[in-house]
């Protein structure tokens, strides 16, 4: 995959592109924010995800996954970006231009995306892409804060939905 330029409407846009060595010690450095840390685990390594880039600058992380059976087909998305630019609009464009691109690109009819229920900035984010609800998942994921678990909002969008 190339880099692809995303369109924010607040003046900055985002440059997805395919993490290098040496984004390792932001991306960790970003990941370890309290802000971020609340929803996110260290990753074992950044290698399968993108940078998100704004003005030559790493601001984060975005990956998705693909289902490649033809009866379920779809790709899920994911993202982490440094509190600094938290209400932005750059998570918003990020998550976008993949939007875009697995749905144009890479022929996805369907796209998930799976916050936790009271991450609201990012169920907030991506309602503006396009993403609805679909459903509490109960006890979903580890509360990396508390060690117990935490429930997940299953969203999903479809192709003709992104705006």
């Amino acid at each position: 995959m190339n880099s692809l330029h995303g369109a924010s409407l607040h003046g900055a846009s985002v440059v997805l592109r395919p993490t290098a060595d040496g984004d390792t010690e932001t991306l960790d450095r970003i990941v370890r924010e309290p802000e971020v840390a609340a929803w996110w685990s260290v990753p074992d390594d950044y290698r399968d995800m993108l940078a998100v880039v704004v003005d030559g600058e790493v601001i984060g992380a975005i990956q998705f996954d693909e289902e490649t059976d033809p009866e379920f087909r779809h790709a899920t998305i994911d993202i982490f970006l440094t509190a600094q630019r938290h209400g932005q609009g750059l998570g918003t464009d990020a998550v976008r231009t993949l939007a875009r691109w697995l749905i144009r690109e890479r022929g996805h009819h369907r796209l998930t995306i799976d916050p936790a229920a009271a991450n609201t900035a990012a169920i907030r984010s991506y309602r503006k892409v396009g993403f609805k609800p679909v459903g509490i998942m109960r006890a979903y994921g580890r509360d990396y804060r508390t060690g117990g678990w935490a429930d997940g909002l299953l969203m999903d969008l479809l192709a003709d939905e992104v705006t």
